[in-house]
């Protein structure tokens, strides 16, 4: 318990670590929408695409979370399309990580307003889930969310999409698709709000537990 509480503090008390509190964060990161959850500009994301944090990234996926309309309509190059939290799960299930390897994930949806916080959310729900037992420890400690999302990127960096083309998610011609796709990945779903954050009590004080 002891080592937990240590964790805790550690991670509670310093916003530049990543979530296990192992190390810090790789990238810069940015004041975004989403208090709770590590920002990077369009800018940063547009570096590591160049490659110039290759020394400290083992491995990189990007994970659009848009509508698959929306994904083939456009995206960041090399990026993987995840927009149901089965999705994520099975992601989490399949990839294989190791402790020594760097593996940073940035997620996103179209503003990076609902849909990309929402998942990356998720996936840090699992992934502490499934690490319960050595708390911090996570499969994926390193984890962002790309402020302004692919509409914010594209307009700054479309040489680095494909196709370089910009799909909104309420185009009317698509109107269809978006009833179904929402429906399937249930996106909108009543009472699945951000996560509050748990609390250690130790003795005459209050510690959060980082999420």
């Amino acid at each position: 318990m002891g080592a937990v509480i240590q964790a805790v503090e550690r991670l509670s008390t310093n916003s530049d670590l990543v979530a296990d509190g192992s190390r810090g964060n790789t990238l810069p990161t940015v004041v975004g929408k989403h208090k709770d959850l590590n920002a990077i500009a369009p800018e940063t994301m547009s570096e590591v695409l160049n490659g110039s944090f290759d020394q400290h990234i083992d491995q990189l996926t990007v994970i659009d979370c848009r509508y698959p309309y929306e994904f083939e309509g456009g995206h960041i190059r090399g990026a993987i399309n995840l927009f149901t939290k089965d999705a994520v799960q099975n992601f989490l299930n399949e990839t294989v990580t190791s402790q020594d390897m760097n593996h940073v994930i940035i997620f996103h949806c179209e503003f990076s307003s609902e849909r990309g916080p929402k998942m990356y959310r998720h996936l840090r729900s699992l992934d502490r889930e499934l690490n319960k037992e050595s708390y911090p420890r996570l499969n994926f400690p390193e984890v962002y969310l790309l402020e302004g999302g692919y509409k914010a990127f594209y307009h700054q960096f479309k040489n680095q999409c494909f196709p370089q083309t910009y799909v909104p998610m309420l185009k009317q011609e698509h109107a269809n698709d978006l009833r179904h796709f929402r429906v399937k990945s249930k996106s909108w779903a009543a009472g699945d709000k951000p996560r509050h954050r748990s609390r250690v009590v130790t003795t005459g004080r209050t510690v959060r537990l980082a999420f």
